[in-house]
């Protein structure tokens, strides 16, 4: 779909009033109610472990990096630490959580998969238990509302390949557990994309190098490049992308800049990109 003099909220009226009506009228699952929801590229990356969550999947990855910063554990030293709590497993034997780390190892490539079972006086039982403050342990429960017979895995690594596994971790606990609702549709926006990424040590465009950045030259001109986000979007149902979309940089000023932050010259813009310059 193609518009004129649009902003990003124009296109999702759009394709709120179509979309899941079509989806309502070809199918006999329920369908999210509009508005459908927005999630920010960098919340569902955490949350989810993917820009491309599946809602009918009720587990949440959190971060708990901070509370194993001066813990001596070296499986976790200078890496990101992610969670997913699952409840009422009580009953799981303990080949499930060895089923889970043998598909993380064999699977994923993991180093591993830690985690603890929560008893009835709220310890901790597990291959990692000893190596958790009681203060980590009361924030962890916390954090993840969670409660004795439930039980919590452990993703640790760098950035990037943390998001990678725990949306993988996530996606399989979801399965294994019969979490997903197939009765359902659940669509949602993912919106605020970063305008660019590190790559090889040097800044590049993330995703659409034409997206308008949000802000303008503004923010090409005062903030930290990677902190930058574009007007970019994609529409996503059950965990597939149904499509993605953009507010093109209409500015040649503008589009000048940001190729400029990415290392291309006027020049570079003019001639590699001849139809967009001067269209």
């Amino acid at each position: 779909m193609e518009m004129s003099f649009a902003d990003q909220e124009d296109v999702f009226e759009v394709i709120e009033k179509v979309i899941p009506d079509m989806f309502r009228k070809f199918s006999n699952k329920s369908v999210s109610k509009s508005p459908i929801q927005r999630i920010p590229y960098k919340t569902a990356m955490l949350k989810y472990g993917t820009d491309k969550p599946d809602l009918r999947n009720p587990l949440e990855i959190v971060d708990v990096t901070d509370l194993f910063k001066d813990l001596e554990f070296k499986a976790f030293e200078n890496k990101i630490v992610r969670i997913i709590a699952v409840h009422s497993v009580q009953e799981k034997p303990r080949s499930f959580f060895e089923e889970m780390t043998d598909y993380a190892i064999q699977e994923l490539k993991a180093k591993g998969l830690a985690w603890i079972r929560i008893l009835e006086d709220k310890t901790f039982q597990g291959p990692i238990a000893k190596f958790i403050s009681e203060e980590a342990k009361e924030k962890m429960l916390a954090r993840t509302n969670s409660k004795e017979g439930d039980a919590i895995f452990f993703i640790a690594e760098k950035e990037g390949r943390v998001e990678e596994l725990a949306g993988e971790i996530r996606k399989k606990l979801g399965e294994k557990l019969e979490l997903i609702d197939k009765s359902k549709f659940e669509f949602c926006w993912i919106v605020d994309f970063p305008m660019y990424e590190m790559k090889d040590g040097k800044i590049s465009f993330s995703h659409n190098p034409f997206s308008m950045p949000q802000g303008g030259m503004k923010s090409l001109l005062t903030k930290n490049p990677l902190e930058i986000l574009a007007y970019q979007y994609d529409l996503v149902c059950n965990g597939v992308e149904l499509s993605s979309g953009a507010v093109r940089n209409h500015d040649i000023d503008i589009m000048i800049k940001a190729f400029e932050i990415a290392g291309y010259s006027r020049s570079d813009v003019e001639t590699k990109f001849g139809a967009l310059f001067n269209a």
